[in-house]
């Protein structure tokens, strides 16, 4: 029963964390290293745990975006394969944010296989001190936007803003700093107003973290998992579901009202106590 417990508390802070601006990967890391301090070793695969309630965030998110991922994808073939509708502006726009959804989803793609083949970063992804570290930079950049209300929707982005949206993505990378964070932050520095950039952001999720859920279960297959450890797998994958869901309803309740000072303030107090205490 304490097992059970352990990885739904796990469960929580992934889906807790996942949606919103302060690294999932890196709460997750720091919740290890807490624990390994007062109860000794914390003998969790967090590896095979971050795959698994992956999936569980991907799932609540797309949920969540469900009805504008089928408009999405009925326009884009459509634009394709039906050319009299071609001239309808909903359709037209729809097509073209589509494959600004491809163009952003790129720089992260690439970067993460390189990353992933050469273990580039594995030095520092199990260093709690430079997730620390990242926290104060995230506090830093969303206090730079925390007064941005954006100039323009999403539909009116060009394809160099969803690069470079894309290039903040791929910073995300680098552990510790978040996903969500960077992808808002790029697109608010880019003029999108405030839910458009949240918007955006959490459709480039669902591409990117497909890719991960399909690697991630080539690895799985590979493993040897008894039936106990299946039942805490996916029970800390369903309650990411569920906290993720929660959490990304209520940051886009944060993000619309301008609120995004409050994570700032949390990153760089976490992020000080993480250096001076881990």
């Amino acid at each position: 029963m304490l097992d059970l417990i352990k990885y739904i508390i796990l469960g929580i802070i992934q889906g807790f964390t996942e949606p919103i601006p302060v690294s999932s990967s890196g709460h997750l890391l720091i919740f290890q290293t807490i624990i390994s301090k007062f109860n000794g070793n914390f003998d969790v695969d967090f590896s095979t745990l971050a795959t698994i309630t992956n999936f569980g965030s991907l799932i609540a998110i797309t949920l969540i975006y469900w009805k504008d991922i089928i408009r999405l994808v009925k326009s884009f073939f459509t634009y394709i394969f039906k050319k009299e509708k071609r001239s309808n502006k909903d359709i037209k726009t729809d097509y073209s944010y589509c494959w600004k959804i491809v163009v952003a989803t790129i720089p992260a793609g690439i970067m993460g296989l390189i990353v992933t083949k050469l273990g580039l970063l594995d030095a520092l992804e199990e260093n709690v001190k430079f997730v620390g570290l990242m926290l104060i930079v995230t506090a830093f950049a969303l206090y730079l936007i925390k007064d941005f209300k954006g100039m323009f929707k999403k539909e009116n982005m060009h394809f160099k803003d969803a690069l470079i949206i894309g290039f903040f993505q791929m910073l995300a990378l680098i552990p510790g700093l978040s996903r969500s964070g960077s992808t808002i932050v790029g697109g608010m520095f880019r003029g999108l107003k405030r839910t458009d950039a949240f918007d955006f952001s959490f459709i480039l999720y669902i591409p990117i973290s497909i890719a991960t859920s399909i690697l991630g279960v080539k690895d799985l297959l590979e493993m040897s998992i008894s039936s106990t450890m299946w039942v805490f797998y996916l029970s800390s994958a369903l309650i990411a579901f569920i906290f993720t869901y929660i959490t990304t309803r209520w940051f886009s309740k944060i993000v619309k009202e301008g609120k995004l000072i409050y994570f700032s303030v949390y990153c760089l107090i976490a992020g000080i106590l993480v250096i001076m205490f881990l």
